[in-house]
């Protein structure tokens, strides 16, 4: 499994994968967050916070000016460059991956992380200009990919979650990252859209 945002949504798929005996690859440029996948158990964390479209191109430009004729492969894009890193190290590509921040940037990387056959879930909301992003199609169709949009469990699935919550196998608590009070709330709640404002982890409003 790669986890893409290690946020409170991010953070809960790792702790399930976890409990299930899946390996897990997590990504997230917040080396908080990042620390966060590793107390609950991640077998690899992934740090994209140096890739850029322009660190790209000059790599790309720097190469060809320094080293003529010999050939290189850059990542084209920096989707690219984060699923190379995913399935350099799931060795063959992911069997799932899921993107819980929402954005054009994840969703594509855990598109172009999977293995043949495998499966994308979009669970970060993409909004506003992101709503329709570019994707790589043209990997479903050849390599018969699966997608997938979640809201989250459906009803029938938590007696299962609530078991092994019961059984310690799951732990809620510590995917709490703060609480705020409720003159707080809306100013928490505002700070959603900027990364890394909250920490990692889930926003607990407590009256």
């Amino acid at each position: 499994l790669a986890v893409f945002g290690c946020g409170g949504v991010g953070l809960s798929a790792i702790q399930i994968a976890k409990a299930i005996g899946a390996k897990v690859v997590a990504v997230d440029v917040s080396a908080a967050a990042r620390e966060a996948a590793q107390a609950l158990g991640a077998d690899v964390v992934v740090d994209p916070s140096g890739f850029t479209q322009e660190v790209l191109d000059q790599t790309a430009l720097d190469l060809a000016t320094n080293y003529p004729g010999d050939t290189y492969v850059i990542p084209a894009d920096v989707p690219t460059a984060i699923a190379d890193l995913v399935v350099g190290a799931t060795y063959d590509g992911a069997h799932v991956g899921i993107d819980a921040l929402g954005d054009p940037a994840t969703a594509a990387a855990s598109i172009l992380s999977l293995r043949r056959r495998g499966r994308h879930v979009q669970v970060g909301l993409l909004l506003g200009e992101h709503a329709r992003p570019p994707l790589p199609m043209d990997r479903v169709v050849a390599w018969e990919l699966e997608l997938y949009g979640s809201h989250g469990m459906g009803a029938g699935e938590y007696p299962e979650m609530l078991r092994r919550i019961a059984s310690g196998e799951l732990d809620p608590g510590v995917l709490v990252g703060r609480t705020v009070s409720l003159e707080e709330a809306p100013a928490a709640l505002e700070a959603l859209g900027r990364p890394g404002a909250g920490g990692p982890g889930m926003t607990v409003v407590v009256p």
